[in-house]
């Protein structure tokens, strides 16, 4: 069969790549939330940032059977952090992104994750979980409500649970775009992020970013910081 008559009907020219094309007659095309289509609209090279924080997750996790994830958004992401775990739950405080986020992963089949509309400063997270983490949430929240959101996420954790934060460098808020930097009302320094999650974990390692690069460089030329915290004590807040 000649290349154009492969391609009328409906067959590709080389056989590997067959199975894409009958995934995709029978899925349709992948659909991204609403956080995610307006970074891919807008700044598509962000989408880079965004998914290598997830697969830094992912590595950090890998094997947990239970995950919370506190705001999930439209949880594009966290497809790659399910690679690696047993399941994901996701919070988030905008109805209409989770609502969204719902039917997407039911019309995708993915069974392993599950989504509500939650709070973290106002009350715990029910269930139990071995490990939880948090993607560009903290500097949201005012500084009189941070440690609310860390004392409630730490309540549905075992103890022995790790619990991941991410967030922009206070260092580099200046080289920020304008759209990045609204809304943030709590930006940290990687000391700053390490000794809030000190308060309620036995061990806390901290890890810099830039662009996709995850390292252990020098923190105050880094974009992006990472703390993960291992072992929750019993200690309350002060």
């Amino acid at each position: 069969m000649s290349h154009q008559d492969k391609s009328a009907s409906g067959t590709t020219r080389e056989p590997q790549n067959q199975p894409q094309i009958e995934d995709y007659r029978r899925l349709g095309p992948a659909t991204m939330g609403p956080w995610t289509s307006h970074i891919w609209r807008q700044d598509p090279r962000h989408l880079c940032f965004l998914l290598s924080r997830y697969k830094f997750v992912a590595k950090m996790l890998a094997g947990r059977s239970s995950v919370l994830e506190v705001g999930c958004g439209d949880a594009f992401g966290t497809r790659i952090v399910l690679q690696a775990v047993g399941a994901v739950h996701g919070i988030d405080v905008e109805p209409l992104v989770v609502n969204d986020t719902i039917e997407r992963y039911r019309g995708e089949g993915v069974d392993r994750a599950s989504f509500a509309v939650h709070d973290a400063t106002a009350s715990p997270v029910s269930g139990r979980f071995d490990a939880a983490f948090s993607l560009d949430v903290i500097e949201h929240i005012p500084q009189r409500l941070e440690n609310a959101f860390l004392d409630n996420i730490c309540a549905a954790l075992a103890p022995e649970g790790v619990c991941i934060l991410g967030t922009p460098n206070v260092a580099a808020s200046e080289h920020a775009s304008a759209s990045s930097r609204e809304g943030h009302v709590n930006l940290k320094s990687a000391e700053t992020l390490r000794a809030f999650l000190a308060r309620r974990f036995h061990n806390v390692f901290s890890f810099s970013m830039n662009d996709e690069v995850v390292h252990t460089g020098y923190a105050p030329m880094a974009h992006y910081l990472f703390a993960v915290g291992v072992g929750v004590t019993g200690r309350a807040w002060t």
